[in-house]
């Protein structure tokens, strides 16, 4: 029994450590949406209400919640095993973009393969997303680029190309949706908790956070780059292959970005719509950040954030206020969890000089 307690003790002990400031954050930032009800809504009351009940008042908003949260795990998950390395990758909105395209064309052209094709098309999306994000990481090794210049500029890239496909050559003239074709019915994932458009993807991001963190705290390869990420120098002296810890974080966040965008077409859209990834980037770097880059805080984080949007949908559609609102209120979050990462890091630096 004490050995099994000491375990789950050292598991959390790194996402607790410190949470305290993160906590009063998040709760500042909700002090700041029921400052906002009481000022912009004629019913504060009713406003908040919906805000904060609202998406577990049922089976079909909680569903939904859950649902929305799904895109975000795989996203924290992916800044956060970026971050690891001391790489930064703000290209995730188009990585997710590009691994659900090419996950729904590859669908639809192995359809004829059956279930064997499904796979195969799962698998291609996320690798194209994560060859995308480690072209980064080459060109940091080669000219000593950015990483967090290169990766933002190819996502933007990627979304305007991808959006003249869409609406181009692979819009489906059967929909008013700008949208492609539809992947077979036989690539869907089965829905969990009907009504709602929660489906088997959740499965998926739970085991995805639970490989994470298995991949940074039990193997020789994440240790490596944790070392790396901490310092470059040391991992050098030590024997470490710095050129692959600065690559493959990048490589597995684009992967994992992709993943989320993959699941997205699996288990909720069944297409890929134009543009249903904005915001998700950096929504998904301020989920990394509250759960201070540590995949055992990426869930309840990614769940918080989704909770704020969900909320606040709910409250635009039963009471007076817009949805703008969730944008105050995730825009506050963000401000505060940056500045203190911000903080944490130049004080990092300041150790290391």
């Amino acid at each position: 029994m004490a050995p099994n307690t000491a375990r789950w003790k050292r598991f959390f002990s790194s996402y607790i450590e410190g949470s305290g400031g993160t906590a009063a954050m998040l709760f500042l930032s909700l002090a700041v949406m029921v400052g906002l009800a009481f000022l912009l809504s004629k019913t504060p009351g009713k406003t908040l209400g919906y805000f904060f009940l609202g998406p577990i008042q049922n089976t079909y908003y909680f569903g939904n919640l859950i649902n929305s949260a799904i895109p975000l795990i795989f996203g924290g998950l992916g800044v956060s095993i970026a971050l690891q390395g001391n790489s930064f990758n703000l290209g995730g909105e188009g990585q997710l973009y590009a691994g659900a395209f090419v996950t729904t064309i590859a669908a639809i052209f192995l359809s004829p393969l059956g279930v064997f094709g499904g796979i195969i098309a799962f698998l291609i999306g996320p690798a194209v997303s994560g060859c995308v994000a480690g072209f980064s990481g080459l060109l940091k090794i080669k000219w000593n680029t950015s990483e967090l210049i290169t990766s933002f500029l190819l996502s933007n890239a990627l979304i305007l190309i991808i959006n003249y496909l869409i609406t181009g050559p692979f819009l489906d003239p059967a929909t008013n949706l700008q949208s492609t074709r539809k992947i077979p019915q036989s690539f869907r994932l089965p829905l969990i908790l009907p009504p709602s458009n929660l489906s088997a993807a959740l499965f998926f991001a739970l085991a995805a956070a639970a490989l994470t963190y298995i991949f940074l705290y039990r193997t020789l390869p994440g240790y490596e780059i944790r070392i790396a990420g901490i310092n470059e120098g040391f991992a050098k002296y030590g024997g470490i292959d710095t050129a692959w810890s600065r690559t493959m974080p990048l490589f597995l966040s684009g992967a994992l970005y992709g993943t989320g965008g993959a699941l997205a077409v699996y288990g909720t859209y069944y297409a890929t719509v134009k543009e249903f990834s904005a915001g998700l980037g950096w929504n998904s770097f301020a989920v990394a950040l509250i759960a201070r880059s540590k995949p055992q805080g990426v869930i309840p984080a990614a769940l918080f954030f989704a909770w704020i949007g969900s909320g606040a949908r709910l409250a635009m559609q039963f009471s007076d206020v817009t949805f703008e609102i969730a944008s105050i209120v995730q825009s506050v979050v963000f401000f505060l969890v940056s500045s203190a990462a911000l903080r944490d890091l130049f004080k990092q630096k300041q150790r290391t000089v």
